[in-house]
């Protein structure tokens, strides 16, 4: 697993996001160390996915910097370094759970551990056999959360994380998450609901007009 370095830092300055041509956000800033998780949370149509798809380099911002300091030759950029799932879980529906997993990994590299294992950590073993279409919509999720296992990043950028968990697997996302801050990991995370990382902090989106 690539090392991170200690002086990594997550630097966002006077970020603003469009939607539709407007504006939905501004003068968002914060900053990351290794180790430190950082929630977003606010109402419906606040801007929080628009917010993780502009750091996962998706969405240009329409104003300010992200940057992803310190990150050496494997980790250039924040996009480079980051692991995004949105509300969509990015799996194929006709390819099995493993088949899907296995696609990931060879695209992203870096590889962490074997699909199979990835599948073991969120409670899913013994299907990675079955296309992903057939399965119920936790499962999905919780298929969608392997894929950040299977290769490291250092950045997880988690849009509503829990949606379709049940208690279960909200508790085994905790401690995949409690994880990977404990090994020096960064996590950005869109959420309604609380996550259970302590020490985390959070900025709080507004509404807009």
């Amino acid at each position: 697993m690539p090392q991170v370095p200690e002086a990594t830092e997550l630097a966002v300055k006077g970020l603003a996001g469009e939607r539709g041509g407007e504006v939905i956000f501004s003068e968002v800033s914060f900053s990351l160390a290794p180790g430190e998780a950082l929630l977003v949370t606010g109402p419906n149509g606040s801007g929080k996915s628009t917010l993780l798809r502009i750091l996962a380099g998706l969405l240009q911002p329409a104003d300010g910097s992200v940057l992803f300091r310190n990150g050496g030759e494997a980790w250039p950029n924040l996009g480079a370094a980051s692991h995004y799932l949105g509300h969509l879980n990015a799996m194929k529906p006709a390819l099995s759970v493993e088949e899907n997993l296995v696609f990931w990994q060879k695209f992203l590299g870096n590889a962490l551990t074997s699909p199979l294992k990835a599948l073991e950590s969120v409670g899913l073993d013994g299907i990675g056999h079955i296309p992903f279409g057939y399965l119920s919509s936790g499962q999905k999720r919780r298929s969608a959360i392997a894929r950040l296992l299977v290769s490291y990043r250092p950045v997880w950028l988690l849009d509503e994380p829990t949606a379709g968990l049940d208690r279960s697997s909200g508790m085994r996302l905790q401690e995949l998450m409690r994880a990977h801050l404990g090994e020096g990991g960064f996590i950005v995370a869109a959420t309604h609901l609380p996550l259970g990382l302590e020490g985390a902090r959070e900025i709080s989106m507004a509404a807009s007009a």
